[in-house]
């Protein structure tokens, strides 16, 4: 491949890869939405977000994309590699990390209280509870 096809399925791949990634944040946006109105945190449902796992906070406050990440991230604390599954401890943490996952959409929306409700949608799902899924996905920091 030349140097300019080579560019050329650079760019056409990087453009796909944002589009996949504008469809699962306006998805999680709008859920996101959905949740400030209500005022109500809640997952939602499986049939409305196909093949995507879902990771929700809340906080009374606005709340940055650092922040958000890092208390899901800060469940690694709890994950017990030497005895790798699901615990409802550790789910965002998986969720997040999730070898598997291919695609990621995160949306934010503000409640007329203003508090901040955030939605993360991944693709395909994680934290499948069958033998050997969490031991090839959730891995420990090298």
């Amino acid at each position: 491949m030349g140097k300019t096809a080579s560019k050329q399925f650079a760019d056409e791949a990087l453009r796909c890869h944002n589009d996949y990634r504008r469809k699962l944040n306006r998805e999680a946006t709008s859920y996101a939405q959905s949740l400030a109105s209500t005022r109500i945190l809640k997952h939602s449902e499986q049939s409305s977000r196909g093949s995507c796992g879902e990771n929700l906070a809340w906080a009374s406050y606005d709340q940055s994309g650092k922040d958000v990440s890092d208390r899901w991230y800060d469940e690694v604390k709890q994950y017990n590699f030497n005895r790798p599954g699901f615990s409802s401890g550790t789910g965002h943490f998986t969720a997040m990390v999730w070898k598997s996952t291919k695609e990621m959409g995160i949306g934010k929306a503000t409640a007329s209280d203003g508090s901040s409700f955030v939605v993360a949608r991944y693709s395909p799902a994680g934290n499948i509870t069958n033998q050997g899924h969490f031991e090839n996905n959730v891995l420990p920091a090298k």
